[in-house]
């Protein structure tokens, strides 16, 4: 059963946020806010909590993953980041975007030895990530069955209390994804479009 933990929004709970870092550390699967909508995240490390995740979320190998990090030089450990990436990746704004990964990633985790990144602007995720002191692995958290992502920490507790290990509630932070931009070519090319703007990028639509 998942346990729920009330978290203030703007204000994380230290000790909240430390016992949910522990249960990530642990191998857990939980239930997160970012900047743009809920999350699936898990440890980098945990073979057995990805696959939680990829069932949960009803995806595949083929299906890109993203890694949460704290900043742009914790990015630049386990992904190639040029510095026409390095200008992408200082756009304020919900992106996630695709690079090479370096092979601190493990394969099971990459696509086509490409990996999602992104700094979230949430501050629950950001003080979760700093007390981690490593990146978390992640995915929207949008079930098979539904037209968008969950939003209500409820709700998600509800429908997902027996699939994850925590439910942390810091409110709503709305229902659309991150816009998700793929830098691994040229010209790059947007593969989903969503709450960051496309308005800084001459990018391809695909």
């Amino acid at each position: 059963m998942a346990q729920f933990f009330a978290i203030h929004p703007t204000h994380p709970q230290a000790r909240l946020v430390r016992r949910a870092a522990d249960i990530v550390r642990a191998g857990g699967l939980i239930a997160y806010p970012t900047d743009s909508c809920y999350a699936l995240g898990c440890a980098l490390g945990e073979a057995k909590a990805l696959e939680r995740l990829r069932r949960v979320r009803g995806i595949d190998e083929r299906h890109y993953l993203t890694l949460m990090c704290r900043d742009l030089a914790e990015i630049a450990n386990y992904a190639i980041v040029d510095d026409t990436a390095y200008r992408f990746l200082k756009t304020p704004g919900s992106y996630t975007f695709i690079l090479r990964a370096r092979r601190e990633v493990p394969r099971r985790v990459t696509r086509k030895k490409t990996i999602g990144v992104r700094v979230p602007g949430h501050p629950v995720a950001h003080a979760l990530l700093a007390e981690l002191d490593a990146p978390m692995l992640s995915a929207t958290l949008l079930l098979p069955q539904d037209a968008a992502p969950l939003s209500d920490a409820q709700e998600i507790r509800g429908r997902l209390e027996h699939e994850v290990d925590l439910v942390i509630d810091a409110g709503s932070c709305g229902t659309e994804p991150s816009t998700v931009i793929d830098l691994t070519t040229d010209p790059p090319r947007v593969l989903r479009e969503g709450k960051g703007s496309l308005a800084p990028f001459a990018a391809e639509r695909v």
